[in-house]
This record gives C-alpha cells, sequence and structure tokens, in this order.
C-alpha cells in the first residue's frame, strides 16, 4: 500500500469517526450513525421473524387459536423490539440518561402533537391484553360489519362483507359501542320474523319453517334451528325462525337463500300470507269498466307459465316436495308412542329432532352400536340387513321409521341399516329426546302410558336386556311398566 492511499484511508477513517453532534455526553458520528442503523435493522428483523415463528409455528401446534396466536405475537414483536434496540443503544455506549433528557424535553412540545397516536398506542395495548376483539372476530362497529384481520398497536383492520379492507383506529375500537359475534363462540344466530294469515296450522308453519331450514347447507344442525311463536298480530299469527350458522361473513346471503326457501315452502304447503282486506271504492266506476275488460281479455299462455314457475324452481335449486311425503308430524303420530300427543308436544317433539342425509351405501348404524336416536325416512330408502351373516331383512321406504324403541329402552342396534339411494332422515338422538323429557315431564308420562299398552313387546325387551346383563338390578322388576318407567328415568336422568 503506497503513502498516497494509506492517506486516504485516514482521512477517511476520521470523516467517520469525527463527531458531528453530541446528545449528552455521547458523540455521534457516522460510523455510529451506520452502526446504529444497521443494529436497529437487525433487532427489528429479529423481532418479526420470532413473532412469525410463534404465530405461524409454536403457537399453532400448541392449539392456540388465531385470536390468541396474533396477539401474544404482537405483543413478542414490539416487546423484542423494544429490548433490541434499548440493547443498541446501550452497546454502542449511548447513555440513556441523556435519551430521557431529551425525551423529557421534547415530550412537552410534542404532547400535543402525538396525543391521538398515543391514545391509539394505549387502545392498541388494551385491545392485545383484554381481547374483547381477535383477529377473526365478525363485529358489528356502527355501520361497519366484518371480520377483523389485523390488530397492530395503532388500528385495527376489518374485512367487510364485500372484501374491501377498512383500517380503523384503535381508539374507535375502545370507544365505541362493538357487537362482537364471535365473542362467545363462532356460532352465529340468525332470526327471520315470519307473518302467516290466521287460519293456517301453527304446528305446519313451524315444521315447514324447520324444513327450510334443513334445506340449507350452512345452517347447522348443532345448535338445532329452533321456531318461536312470537304472538298474534293484526295481520295474523307471527313466527321467529332461529339458526345458527358459522359463517356470520355470509349471513345476508344466508339469509336471502332462506327467505326464498320459505317462500318456497310456503306455497309447496299451502300457507298462506296475510292479505289486506280492505276495500277501495270509487265514486265513478264506470271510468274504469272499458279498461277492466280490457285486462280480462289478456290471457297468459299456460305453456309460459309452467316455463316460468319451473324456471323460478330451478334457479332456487330446491327439489319438489314428493307429493306421497306427509308432514312430519303426521308420520310422527303413526308411531304407535307418540299417537296420544297433542299438536303442542308434537311440535316440542319436532323442534328435538334434526335432518340427516346419507348418500348411496353410506351406512347409518351396524348391528351391536348403541341404540342413541331413532328415525323416520323423509326421502329414499334404507336396507336393513344382518352384517355378520350378509341377510337381508327388509327395505323401508318414505313415511316408515325404526330405532324408537331403542333409543327410548337404550337397546343395542340388532341389524346394519344403510342408504340404498340418497336419502334424508328425520332423526332425534338421546340428548335432544333427554332435554324434551326434562323440560315437559307430562311428555314423559304419556310416553310411559303409551308403552304400557304393548307390555308383551315390554317383557321380551326386558328378557333381552337381562341376557345381555344390561339390566340395572336396581331397576329391575317383575312388573314391566314400573320397569319402563325405572328405566326411562335413568337413562335420561329423570
Amino acid at each position: 500500500m503506497d503513502w498516497l492511499t494509506q492517506e486516504i484511508l485516514t482521512q477517511l477513517f476520521n470523516l467517520f469517526t469525527a463527531s458531528l453532534f453530541k446528545v449528552g455526553d455521547y458523540s455521534v458520528s457516522i460510523s455510529s450513525i451506520f452502526v446504529l442503523i444497521i443494529s436497529l435493522l437487525i433487532a427489528i428483523f429479529t423481532s418479526s421473524a420470532l413473532s412469525n415463528f410463534l404465530k405461524e409455528r409454536l403457537l399453532v401446534r400448541m392449539g392456540i387459536d388465531e385470536g390468541n396466536r396474533e396477539a401474544i405475537a404482537v405483543i413478542v414483536r414490539y416487546a423484542t423490539a423494544a429490548l433490541g434496540i434499548l440493547i443498541v443503544l446501550q452497546s454502542i455506549g449511548f447513555n440513556l440518561a441523556s435519551l430521557a433528557v431529551l425525551a423529557g424535553g421534547l415530550g412537552v412540545g410534542l404532547g400535543f402533537g402525538v396525543q391521538d397516536l398515543t391514545t391509539n398506542f394505549v387502545s392498541g395495548l388494551t385491545l392485545l391484553v383484554d381481547r374483547p376483539v381477535k383477529v377473526g372476530d365478525y363485529i358489528e362497529l356502527g355501520n361497519l360489519t366484518g371480520t377483523v384481520k389485523k390488530i397492530s398497536i395503532r388500528s385495527t383492520i376489518i374485512n367487510t362483507n364485500d372484501d374491501s379492507s377498512v383500517i380503523v383506529p384503535n381508539s374507535s375500537m375502545i370507544g365505541n359501542k362493538i357487537v362482537n359475534w364471535s365473542y362467545d363462540s363462532s356460532y352465529c344466530c340468525l332470526r327471520i320474523p315470519v307473518v302467516v294469515a290466521d287460519d293456517n296450522d301453527p304446528l305446519l308453519v313451524t315444521e315447514t319453517l324447520l324444513s327450510a331450514a334443513y334445506m340449507e347447507s350452512a345452517i347447522l344442525y348443532n345448535p338445532n334451528p329452533r321456531v318461536l311463536f312470537v304472538g298474534f298480530t293484526e295481520q295474523g299469527f307471527k313466527f321467529e325462525l332461529l339458526a345458527w350458522l358459522d359463517k356470520p361473513n355470509k349471513i345476508e346471503l344466508i339469509k336471502s337463500s332462506l327467505n326464498f326457501a320459505i317462500e318456497y315452502n310456503f306455497r309447496e304447503n299451502g300457507i298462506k300470507f296475510p292479505t289486506d282486506d280492505r276495500n277501495l271504492w270509487f265514486q265513478n266506476p264506470e271510468v274504469f269498466a272499458p279498461l277492466l275488460q280490457k285486462q280480462n281479455s289478456t290471457k297468459i299462455d299456460p305453456k309460459k307459465e309452467t316455463d316460468i314457475t319451473a324456471s323460478y324452481e330451478s334457479a332456487l335449486h330446491i327439489a319438489p316436495i314428493p307429493a306421497k311425503q306427509l308432514p312430519v308430524h303426521d308420520l310422527l303420530r303413526q308411531i304407535v308412542y307418540f299417537q296420544n300427543l297433542n299438536d303442542l308436544e308434537l311440535r316440542q317433539l319436532i323442534e328435538a329432532g334434526y335432518r340427516q342425509r346419507l348418500v348411496p351405501s353410506q351406512i347409518l348404524f351396524r348391528e351391536n352400536d348403541p341404540g342413541d336416536a331413532f328415525f323416520i325416512i323423509l326421502e329414499g330408502t334404507v336396507e336393513v340387513f344382518v352384517e355378520k351373516i350378509n341377510k337381508h331383512l327388509v327395505n323401508l321406504t318414505v313415511g316408515q321409521f325404526f330405532g324408537e324403541l331403542a333409543l327410548m329402552l337404550g337397546i343395542p342396534r340388532t341389524a346394519t341399516v344403510r342408504a340404498i339411494e340418497e336419502t334424508i332422515l328425520f332423526a332425534i338422538n338421546k340428548a335432544g329426546f333427554q332435554q324434551l323429557l326434562q323440560e315437559h315431564p307430562e311428555l314423559f308420562e304419556e310416553i310411559v302410558k303409551a308403552l304400557g299398552n304393548h307390555q308383551e313387546e315390554l317383557t321380551a325387551r326386558q328378557k333381552q336386556l337381562r341376557e345381555m346383563g344390561l339390566v340395572d338390578t336396581a331397576e329391575d322388576d317383575q312388573n314391566p311398566v314400573a320397569w319402563v318407567r325405572k328405566r326411562l328415568q335413568k337413562l335420561f336422568n329423570l
């Protein structure tokens, strides 16, 4: 290295290390600024990498939900970034006491200027620590509705139903009333009010509304859809359909689909909406006579009317209800144990049930499975057979039922049932039946009374359970009616 090159390097070194200004006792140079910037970038990159590792890998493996993962990751990112900055300043010899003096001086001047920023910062910490709203929650904030996409220290990003992103200051999230649909669970309850004419059968209306709810694939089977008889109005009977879904961001589309299904099912079942019976009187009716005659002379082509109806049904993707299919409450009345129930008790029984769809060849249950539900076939056909010896027993079709005694007496299945074609079943499981009996003790007495009219069958079932060792000595009784009462009380915690 010659003398000139060495001189240039010396001058450059002196230039980079020369003091530009002082912060307290610390001299700031170009080299210290360069080292500071590189160190800060490394600290920020490290904190970001650690945050992403926690959010995307470690916390996922620990089974922590998305909202908590995001909150923990954000807090760790800002905490490690702040700690890294302090370590960097200390490592380069910066006196933090000088920084405190500088911050104190600037704080008075900038206090009013960064007031909103400070408020949003504190609100962001509150959201992340207290977590009244989490990432993934579906919320309503004023006229804004959507899913929380991200919560940062300064703002919250909400993804609306039309897929646009709205940035909301955290102070607005804390200072305003928020409806959080996902606070307790991810389910959202959809309420659809319906008013029908007062000459409709409330039981048929209830069943039809439930059938419409089950036609929408987005509606959950658990919790089951419910129908409330809200009251009486001048127009007629007021009902409310309650249905739960786990896709709150699709609530408007699902509500529209349900409205279509309700209107379709009402037409198919002859349920009428209220009509306005007010009459309009004309002082000179003869003026309108030519117009009425012209309207009456215009006829609709029956073929076109049929095409319009077919197009409408096709647009809804709703399969027409089979003409031979009976309403569920009529099918329940064909079961000997329920035939004496009144309309109110049948309605409660229908609400305790749910629809179950089977694809061809799908097994519903196998022999020796617990008898924890009974079924009525609404559409399709099932085959009953003994799987061990591959013996066909019978085919059951629309309107037929099976498994009611297995549910009520806790008897294991004696055969296997599978769908021959696409099949829709009305089912009541043990949980729904137990809730029904616990809430309505009078229904329990009706069922015991009905079972008591078939003592021979009860005796045979009791003997079968004795042989299988499934009869507890505390419930066993020579009187089959007394035995079945004790067994129902034990099985359903009555």
